[in-house]
């Protein structure tokens, strides 16, 4: 560091055109970002209450119990026409077998 005190001060430089728009840019951008992280945002508006939503889940609940049972009731109906098809089948097998052990018979006595 230099002691004397007779050194000449260098003049301050002006800013140039570039340094100008460097700085308006700067401060322009800093406003924009702090105009987006503090500004207000309008609230959204609730696309339907909460009680209109709890209204319709449980009408929707409903729908499906009354589908459900309506599955039930159609299944517990097939499942009893296949129950009574199944013993119609039976029966004829049981007659079948009965018609050969006695074809099967006479086939031996003969």
């Amino acid at each position: 560091m230099s002691t004397n005190v007779s050194s000449p001060i260098s003049a301050p430089r002006g800013i140039s055109a570039e340094g100008w728009a460097a700085i308006a840019g700067a401060v322009g951008s800093a406003f924009l970002l702090a105009k987006k992280v503090l500004g207000l945002r309008p609230a959204k508006p609730e696309l339907m209450s909460r009680a209109d939503f709890y209204a319709e889940m449980l009408e929707v609940r409903d729908r499906m119990q009354a589908n459900h049972l309506a599955l039930l009731e159609k299944l517990d109906r097939n499942h009893r026409e296949l129950l009574a098809a199944l013993e119609r089948q039976g029966a004829r097998v049981s007659a079948l077998e009965a018609g050969f052990a006695r074809l099967d018979e006479r086939t031996r006595d003969g």
